[in-house]
């Protein structure tokens, strides 16, 4: 796990970035990213006095693989759903706090309030926003998730790093749907796992044959980045998948049924897009 802390403050640069992406409907049906505009760019509105973010990473890079012959699954949800993972370690690390230093009042936040979490993570140094729109550092790629602490404890702040995208744009070049639609730009309702993961309709027929097989989520704009080559194996025994997930076929994910569903994906973010989602999704790529 890394560690980087930011003043709490109004996220000035990001705000008229929001703005545009919003305005230019590049969420989609995503209407959720609408909602509390003002609080995801100042975390003072979300918890009272808040005077650092401390934000974190956790990797979850598994060190197997799914059947290559098989519909995917991102890598994010191989394991259990990081949401519960990811908490309950923030919740270890605020007591730990509170023990050591006395009172601290402060939230954890995974994924789970309007936070803007890879601006906080490049704001206090954890690795600089790549042209994929990914959080990507020099030490370990891009595979992990995100979290903060937001606490009313004064502390040293870190300094933004770098950007080392440089000339490439392996990322961009990749895209089946063609989502970048810029450096650093995702249209949000472009994106594979917006389609597998965030639409509740059919799949809309002019992405037939975009997808590469992606049945949950997404994984080819991180597996193309240069920078992905540095990943290394989780520790995480609650990010370890199921080995029948690791050895399913094509054939076995199309005959899926809601028993073998439930047992599978037992506590894990594919859930999200429920039974018929999945399968949904599999009849598409068919």
């Amino acid at each position: 796990m890394s560690c980087g802390i930011s003043k709490a403050g109004f996220l000035e640069q990001e705000a008229p970035r929001l703005e545009n992406w919003l305005n230019k409907n590049q969420h989609g049906q995503m209407s959720y990213m609408e909602n509390n505009f003002d609080k995801r760019l100042n975390p003072t509105l979300l918890v009272d006095d808040a005077k650092s973010v401390v934000s974190l990473l956790l990797n979850y890079y598994p060190s197997e693989m799914q059947n290559p012959e098989s519909y995917k699954i991102s890598k994010y949800a191989y394991g259990q759903d990081y949401h519960f993972v990811i908490k309950e370690k923030l919740k270890e690390l605020l007591f730990s706090i509170q023990s050591t230093i006395g009172e601290v009042s402060g939230r954890a936040f995974v994924d789970s309030a309007p936070i803007l979490d890879k601006a906080w993570a490049a704001k206090s140094g954890l690795g600089w926003i790549g042209k994929n729109s990914n959080l990507l550092t020099q030490q370990v790629g891009s595979f992990y998730f995100i979290a903060e602490l937001i606490i009313d404890l004064e502390l040293e702040y870190d300094y933004a790093t770098t950007d080392h995208c440089g000339t490439c744009t392996a990322c961009i070049d990749a895209c089946p749907t063609e989502a970048i639609v810029a450096p650093y730009i995702v249209d949000g309702s472009k994106c594979i796992s917006y389609f597998t993961i965030e639409l509740k309709e059919n799949i809309p027929a002019e992405m037939k044959e975009k997808f590469d097989d992606w049945a949950f989520g997404c994984d080819i704009c991180q597996d193309v980045c240069p920078w992905n080559k540095f990943s290394k194996p989780h520790k995480e025994p609650l990010f370890n998948p199921n080995p029948e997930l690791l050895s399913m076929s094509k054939k076995d994910l199309e005959e899926i049924t809601e028993e073998t569903f439930k047992v599978v994906f037992k506590n894990s973010a594919v859930k999200r897009t429920k039974f018929e989602g999945l399968k949904r999704n599999i009849e598409f790529l068919k």
